[in-house]
């Protein structure tokens, strides 16, 4: 039965506060810049495989969808403002095993994800500018990587901000090629309203779409665990977080449309770089400039992914669920330093054994299952008071969060419910050791 639960008793000593170095301005463009990430630069053409011509709106569903589950993480970091996230969240709801649980899919999808960015960095982007080995790449970038992440969230996050306006303006630079092509008399607009493929019905197709659209939109849960390095959380965290959802709606569903009218669907869906394919039917663009773009992209999601997986290990270690060094901290910078480097090496190694792409496709789903745990522990804590006067979701957004999670989670094909659900297996067999040591440690 779900139990509202304080930290566990063993838990790893407090030791000295994160800095508190964000702002609100700084905290909208952290998740503004992991929410537009890496994967709009190919997700386009993987929504008009499954979706049609109508690019547009499984990312509107999706967008709407994500608002549901972004309800309920508001409630909860205004509520318990400290690192951990999810695994922070179902700790207090339902006990630490759960917290393992939730902690060890968001960290498994964490790294992985930072080491398929690193590859990423490493593959046909960069090649259009010098050829090197990938793995030598992918460890020299994630090395980098923990530096800049290790000498501060707010030198992180500032970072951040430039690469976030790179980002969008290559976007937008999108937007207005697909407007320029229209208006010149080029482009077909009556690819907007084609929804659904020859094998799907445009129902299956919005559904099966919004799915891979979703996924685009789940970077806004690494802000939480920076929830603790707010200025002020209560007052900032709603407003970032909306306002960054918003305006990433708003570009993806732009370029969709832009893309869309622009390019053949079979393009599209045949192209590794659909919004290249806008580019070169525009003219005018140098191909190598979206390259670069790209670089940037990966290289900020794979920042931001990287601080996210970092802070979770810190707070999953300081609420007792992982051994205790991970929560030490760096005397002068107030980072959590053991915590990147070994979330940095992890990442390392998946991406040298070059097995990340047999995990990426879970990704998904196990944020799903992070996400149905999130929306139900809203409802379980709504008897703890938590810190006052806390953003609070009407009721109705967590019990339609849990039910989409449910919903999209029947799209996902067998295969891929296979590797999720071995991940899974692991993450739970890890959690009941950790319970069996904290009963015996316990006093």
């Amino acid at each position: 039965m779900a139990r509202v639960t304080n930290p566990p008793p063993t838990a790893a000593p407090e030791g000295p506060a994160l800095k508190r170095a964000l702002t609100t301005p700084l905290l909208y463009f952290f998740i503004l810049g992991d929410v537009l990430g890496a994967g709009v630069y190919v997700l386009v053409g993987q929504v008009a495989a499954d979706a049609g011509g109508a690019v547009w709106a499984p990312l509107a569903v999706a967008l709407l969808l994500a608002l549901l589950t972004a309800a309920s993480y508001a409630e909860l970091a205004t509520k318990y403002p400290r690192a951990g996230g999810a695994s922070h969240y179902a700790t207090r709801a339902f006990g630490p095993f759960a917290g393992f649980v939730a902690g060890f899919c968001m960290l498994a999808a964490g790294i992985v994800s930072v080491a398929a960015l690193a590859r990423g960095f490493g593959g046909d982007y960069l090649s259009a500018f010098v050829t090197l080995p990938v793995s030598l790449v992918a460890v020299v970038f994630l090395a980098l990587l923990a530096l800049v992440n290790a000498r501060g969230v707010k030198e992180s996050t500032r970072a951040n901000v430039v690469a976030t306006v790179v980002e969008v303006g290559g976007l937008l630079v999108i937007v207005a090629l697909g407007a320029w092509l229209l208006l010149r008399g080029d482009g077909d607009v009556g690819r907007l309203g084609s929804l659904g493929t020859p094998e799907k019905g445009a129902a299956a197709a919005l559904l099966s779409g919004s799915v891979l659209a979703y996924y685009s939109f789940v970077g806004f849960e690494t802000s939480v665990n920076v929830a603790e390095e707010t200025r002020d959380p209560r007052r900032s965290y709603p407003r970032a977080l909306f306002g960054a959802l918003a305006t990433a709606g708003a570009v993806y569903v732009l370029v969709g449309i832009a893309a869309s009218a622009a390019v053949p669907t079979d393009r599209l869906v045949a192209s590794s770089g659909p919004l290249l394919e806008v580019v070169k039917e525009a003219g005018g663009v140098p191909v190598k400039l979206f390259s670069a773009i790209a670089l940037v992209a990966v290289a900020n999601g794979a920042l931001l992914t990287g601080i996210m997986s970092s802070r979770l290990a810190y707070g999953m270690a300081r609420d007792g669920l992982l051994p205790a060094p991970l929560a030490r901290v760096l005397p002068g910078r107030r980072t959590p330093w053991v915590a990147i480097a070994v979330t940095s090496v992890l990442a390392m190694l998946l991406a040298l054994t070059g097995n990340v792409a047999t995990l990426a496709s879970t990704l998904v789903l196990l944020l799903l299952v992070v996400f149905f745990m999130v929306n139900i522990a809203v409802l379980v804590l709504r008897r703890d008071p938590g810190e006052s006067d806390h953003f609070r979701a009407p009721t109705v957004l967590p019990v339609l969060g849990a039910a989409s999670c449910v919903a999209l989670a029947t799209q996902i094909e067998a295969e891929v419910w296979l590797r999720g659900l071995l991940v899974l297996a692991t993450g739970v067999v890890l959690a009941a050791v950790a319970t069996l040591r904290r009963r015996r440690t316990a006093p």
